[in-house]
């Protein structure tokens, strides 16, 4: 079980199960798959991303994305520990695992177009992924984030996000939990639909959508970077192959069992859930990810 509570001041560690009796009957987490190189290229060196903001998005919550993205190469002071570029620098080993060499990956975006018309209506297919990324054609890998009164193919179904390839270009969708699917994609900010009951965090922006649309972006972005045609890191499964965002899923810190997020800060001033500062002061929750390393998953806490 998780330690208790640690420092204090000013920012609550919290061990959620120390304080839940529900936890009591929560289980441990499954045993973590170890992946391997199956020999093809990853991403590597400037990562240009081209958004498609594909229907109605505020603008807090388009600018809680991008600060996510600026943060993940942004290094702030050092009292501001753990930090996103931290976490980011997993996924950097990646190319080292795989002998590649070693390397900063620098993502930036470098085009943004947004379609409020829903010219592909409120269901995107994977053929209809095809139409979408020719409006960013050209400018760099694209990623579409969806709205909240939009469906996509195959998510929802253990899937928060997905990356593909079409016409030999991988691509990005990540799903917007607010209507479709909170249950499954917006824990720990919402009650989960199935397992344990643990408890549900406040977002660290005070936005549940942006916030949890920010750690299936992030899971996503990894398993691109680190898969992108699929014949990148991954564990072979008959089914459906584990990448490691994947082999770490329902993990945000050290202790983390099955509907126990593990440990992470609770920010005194809003009340959020944390384990990582950006930029501009923000704080995000982050999810584990597989280290190649160490051959597990990785926590910033």
């Amino acid at each position: 079980m998780a330690s208790s509570l640690q420092n204090l001041s000013p920012i609550i560690v919290l061990s959620l199960c120390f304080l839940l009796p529900s936890c009591l009957s929560i289980t441990a987490p499954p045993a973590t798959p170890v992946l391997t190189h199956h020999g093809g290229p990853l991403l590597t060196g400037n990562l240009n991303l081209a958004i498609i903001w594909y229907g109605q998005f505020g603008h807090k919550h388009k600018k809680l994305l991008r600060r996510f993205i600026k943060s993940l190469n942004y290094n702030g002071a050092a009292n501001l520990e753990p930090q996103v570029s931290q976490w980011w620098n997993v996924v950097e080993g990646f190319q080292e695992a795989a002998g590649k060499g070693k390397g900063p990956i620098k993502v930036r975006v470098a085009k943004q177009v947004t379609d409020t018309s829903y010219a592909m209506g409120n269901v995107i297919t994977a053929e209809y992924v095809k139409i979408l990324k020719q409006k960013v054609a050209g400018a760099g890998i694209p990623v579409i984030f969806t709205a909240k009164d939009v469906s996509v193919q195959g998510l929802c179904m253990g899937k928060c996000a997905s990356h593909g390839i079409s016409d030999d270009q991988p691509f990005l969708i990540v799903g917007n939990p607010e209507i479709e699917c909170p249950g499954e994609c917006a824990w720990p900010f919402h009650k989960a639909d199935t397992g344990p009951v643990g408890a549900v965090l406040k977002p660290p922006n005070g936005h549940v959508a942006g916030d949890a649309m920010v750690i299936a972006f992030a899971q996503g972005l990894v398993d691109l970077v680190t898969n992108p045609f699929k014949t990148g890191f991954f564990h072979d499964n008959i089914r459906d192959p584990v990448e490691a965002s994947e082999a770490c899923r329902g993990i945000f810190g050290s202790g983390a069992l099955v509907g126990n997020a593990g440990k992470i800060r609770i920010d005194p001033a809003t009340g959020g859930a944390f384990n990582a500062h950006g930029s501009n002061g923000n704080k995000f929750l982050l999810p584990a990810i597989w280290n190649p390393k160490t051959k597990s998953c990785f926590t910033l806490m």
